[in-house]
């Protein structure tokens, strides 16, 4: 994460949005997820919680969402909504990715729209989602990597870091971040051309992989 005078202004930034209808999204994680009924689903950077609650009608009632997310703004606004709505198989943490609060091989599904780039130590990230996914589990995620390393005088500029870019690595990094936490085979679903953000090129791109074990990806 950025250091805490910055983090602190964008977790403010975030909980003033929650009442905006601005779109703070940057993939279309949960459109690619194929949530399918019982399952359980994590939706890291839940927001005002539109993606978990979707998931949560896609899963029905035998099926649990959990929708992680660092400000307090934002879990009230999902809380709020889903009580609104009746919706009961929805539960929203706050929570640090790079220490998740949920029980290892408790996941079936693990999504999450521009929010991993944020984390100071992503390769931690990538070994929670490893963690608490279950063998054969899978993960489809939206982010932001960097043509280049990103240069230091972005990495904690207030409105590089909103803009969902500051923290990404390059394409190879995020690849080998992958491999590293036990994701050996990674498919991209949806990939951008680079375009400018300050001195660099960034690309978004939405990919799926599983967890070894299953029966069906082992």
């Amino acid at each position: 994460m950025p250091k805490p005078e910055i983090k602190s202004a964008i977790n403010i930034r975030y909980t003033d949005l929650a009442e905006t209808s601005c779109c703070l999204s940057c993939g279309g994680a949960a459109a690619h997820s194929k949530a399918a009924s019982g399952e359980v689903c994590v939706d890291l950077g839940s927001g005002r919680g539109t993606d978990a609650m979707r998931l949560a009608e896609e899963v029905g009632p035998e099926g649990m969402i959990y929708g992680l997310d660092l400000s307090d703004g934002m879990i009230e606004k999902a809380e709020k909504t889903a009580a609104r709505l009746k919706i009961e198989n929805v539960k929203f943490l706050k929570a640090d990715l790079e220490n998740m609060p949920l029980e290892s091989g408790c996941a079936d599904l693990v999504i999450s729209n521009c929010v991993i780039n944020h984390a100071e130590n992503k390769q931690n990230v990538w070994n929670e989602v490893y963690r608490i996914l279950k063998k054969g589990g899978r993960f489809v995620v939206s982010d932001i990597y960097s043509s280049i390393p990103v240069p230091e005088e972005y990495k904690n500029d207030p409105e590089a870091v909103a803009e969902c870019w500051a923290g990404s690595v390059t394409r190879e990094a995020y690849l080998e971040q992958l491999d590293n936490s036990g994701f050996k085979t990674v498919e991209v679903l949806e990939e951008s051309t680079p375009y400018p953000k300050g001195k660099i090129e960034v690309s978004s791109w939405t990919i799926l992989g599983y967890k070894p074990g299953g029966c069906c990806c082992s």
